[in-house]
């Protein structure tokens, strides 16, 4: 597996202490698999970049009752404009199943199906395959929108590619940029797609992952440099068909991960600290981009799937967790740089076409504005 440069490689200063990939990996147990589709359509020879992301918290080797391998979850939109499904049983209940996947916008119903799918081929439970309610039947699937590089309304993405990218998850070092979900996407007009970090304070880490297609050119910032405004007229969007459109009309993505023991409304107060770490890199929630976040911990697991009796559960206080905000913080912004700097120029469907952004250009900003 070839690793693509990142933030860091480029020497762009950022705060706090990564783990050891830098990684929602990380967080032990979690899993992350891609299936990048990229060709042509066989009909009309439209271009297809698109793809699906799974990240799967307690791995992909599920065995015996996956009622015992769901975990704590919380959730927030700071703009609605997009989907995650699942949501309206998480706020209910809480509980989060073992897989979220991440794909187009148009993709959405199909992999929510062929997850369920999955769930029911590795549960042991008899009442999962009758069709029991839980939240192995509303899994957490989202979305953002890849309309310029990929044919999306030829709905490319399978069932079998969610099954083969669940098949390809591991852990340790994972791939980003223009791979799985985030192959179409594009970041601030420059090519955008997955990237990841974390960070470590004390035992606990905290790692995040995001799928990243939002922002106008102006606002892109790196470092407290204003490289959108200094690259205002540099390496636009080629747009060969079609109307152009102004302002924000992406969306991101971010998914939050870690082994401290929160319990759901914590979880709920990580991923509403998400959006500063957006702001940093020049996010501003803008009309037409979904911005919509989970977070989950894997603590607590000795608990799941218990039906009767009293439940006793390990939650870490309130007041001790300024440091973990902090974390989500540090690692959200170095995802969406790790996601753009990872990323590679990409032409699409109409000839359409969008730019890596150039690293030298960005080595030097960062010596003219000394933070190399």
């Amino acid at each position: 597996m070839s690793v693509r440069t990142r933030a860091r490689d480029l020497g762009i200063p950022f705060k706090g202490t990564p783990g050891v990939n830098n990684s929602i990996t990380d967080v032990q147990g979690v899993e992350v698999g891609h299936r990048t589709l990229i060709g042509n359509s066989s009909t009309d020879k439209k271009s297809i970049r698109t793809g699906v992301t799974v990240i799967l918290p307690r791995g992909k080797n599920l065995s015996g009752n996956l009622e015992n391998k769901k975990i704590f979850g919380g959730w927030y939109s700071l703009n609605g404009n997009g989907e995650m499904t699942g949501t309206t049983w998480l706020d209910e209940s809480g509980l989060l199943a073992p897989l979220i996947a991440i794909t187009n916008t148009h993709s959405v119903g199909t992999v929510r199906d062929a997850a369920i799918q999955w769930f029911i081929q590795q549960s042991t439970d008899a009442n999962l395959s009758e069709g029991e309610y839980s939240s192995l039947s509303l899994p957490v699937v989202a979305e953002t929108w890849d309309g310029f590089l990929n044919d999306i309304n030829g709905f490319h993405v399978k069932a079998e590619h969610l099954f083969e990218a669940i098949q390809s998850a591991s852990s340790g070092v994972i791939l980003e940029g223009n791979v799985g979900g985030g192959t179409g996407m594009i970041t601030h007009k420059f090519k955008g797609g997955i990237g990841t970090s974390s960070r470590i304070h004390d035992q606990y880490t905290v790692g995040v992952l995001v799928q990243s297609n939002y922002g106008v050119r102006n606002q892109l910032t790196i470092a407290g440099i204003p490289v959108g405004e200094i690259m205002s007229n540099e390496l636009l969007p080629i747009r060969q068909q079609g109307s152009k459109k102004s302002g924000e009309v992406g969306s991101i993505i971010v998914i939050v991960a870690t082994d401290a023991p929160l319990l759901p409304h914590q979880l709920k107060r990580l991923a509403r600290r998400v959006p500063i770490g957006i702001g940093l890199a020049g996010g501003r929630g803008g009309n037409g981009s979904g911005d919509i976040f989970l977070a989950f911990s894997t603590a607590n697991q000795q608990i799941m799937g218990k039906e009767k009796g009293v439940v006793q559960v390990d939650m870490l206080p309130n007041e001790e967790m300024d440091s973990l905000f902090e974390c989500v913080v540090q690692a959200t912004e170095e995802a969406i740089l790790n996601a753009m700097i990872a990323a590679e120029t990409m032409e699409g469907v109409y000839g359409n076409k969008i730019y890596a952004i150039p690293h030298d250009r960005i080595r030097e900003l960062l010596k003219k504005y000394n933070k190399l």
